[in-house]
């Protein structure tokens, strides 16, 4: 009997351990919880890559990017957020805490789609130099509502384990399939690359593997500097993004640098379907220190594109959302003038 007593009070004793210890978790977890600002002008947020969904269901703008927070907006000019939108399952390859990069939003189908990049800091998958390259991937999450949260779906990788891909964007080709466009980091391959993987019908998995659409050095107006200081082709793709112009013509932004300033060109289809060949404009498309840009339509029907810029204050970069006015109506993309 005395053993029998004994073993009810250690029980009882875990079960109120336990009890203190989810009461604790609570309170931390409550402390942590960020507040909801509201009626912030779109300067004033701090944000990088921004991708804005207009949810005609709603009626409101949604904007995320990196960091897996979203915004909302009826009017493009005061924001309210930050919100949480992504719930990323801790026994998946990005662990318990992964870093949350370039998310987009996309509708399709009657279903709402979370693209973005998730790093996974304690896996290493590989070692170039001195560069220790982490797991790293995009990936796309599901949601009923254009506000979350998004969860995961079938597929548990999309891409390539030992490869780091970032900054997947969703396109419907000719073909009427789906695609996620994505780079292959250069920090692995040395010369960035844009590529394309096909996407199953409910955007759950993926199809086959990835192909090559084009590469870093392919750019006429991106370079650096190589170890004698001469010009080169800069190495870095970075935010893919696809449109169509009204003539129909398929384009895709993307950024890389010039020298150490943040960049935007523009290339053009020659098939007009991913396959290409993709033709690097000569110029950039957007003034310097504008880039990572997406393109969406105003409820008035006025196309936008959303930047960030980079500002150094007190030694530390902060990256501000931007909002350009755009013109599509002939057979290029026209940036015009700050919206």
């Amino acid at each position: 009997m005395k053993a029998q007593q004994n073993y009810f009070k250690q029980k009882s004793g875990l079960v109120f351990s336990m009890c203190i210890c989810f009461f604790y978790f609570s309170i931390v977890h409550a402390q942590k919880k960020r507040p909801v600002r509201e009626a912030v002008p779109l300067d004033s947020i701090r944000l990088s890559d921004p991708a804005i969904l207009a949810d005609k269901k709603t009626g409101m703008y949604y904007m995320t990017g990196t960091g897996g927070l979203l915004w909302k907006s009826k009017d493009l000019k005061l924001w309210n957020g930050p919100y949480d939108a992504a719930k990323t399952d801790p026994n998946s390859w990005m662990g318990p805490n992964p870093m949350i990069w370039a998310a987009e939003l996309h509708q399709f189908k009657n279903k709402y789609y979370y693209f973005a990049t998730f790093t996974n800091r304690d896996k290493i998958i590989d070692t170039v130099g001195e560069n220790k390259i982490e797991r790293r991937a995009s990936h796309i999450l599901v949601s009923n509502k254009a506000e979350g949260p998004y969860v995961p779906m079938k597929d548990d990788i999309y891409l390539p384990a030992d490869k780091p891909t970032l900054d997947g964007t969703f396109w419907i080709d000719k073909n009427g399939k789906p695609y996620m466009v994505y780079c292959y980091e250069w920090l692995q391959n040395g010369n960035g690359t844009m590529e394309k993987i096909e996407l199953k019908p409910d955007l759950s998995g993926s199809v086959g593997e990835g192909k090559l659409l084009f590469k870093a050095s392919d750019s006429p107006w991106s370079r650096e500097k190589d170890a004698n200081g001469n010009d080169k082709p800069n190495k870095v793709t970075d935010g893919p993004y696809l449109f169509n112009t009204v003539s129909g013509r398929l384009g895709m932004i993307w950024t890389s640098w010039i020298y150490d300033v943040y960049t935007q060109g523009v290339a053009y289809s020659e098939s007009g379907t991913l396959d290409g060949p993709w033709i690097q404009e000569k110029e950039p498309i957007t003034p310097p220190n504008f880039g990572h840009g997406m393109l969406f339509q105003t409820f008035e029907g006025k196309w936008l594109m959303s930047v960030h810029s980079h500002r150094k204050i007190h030694d530390k970069t902060i990256r501000i959302p931007k909002l350009f006015e755009v013109d599509l109506s002939g057979d290029k993309l026209v940036v015009l003038k700050p919206y």
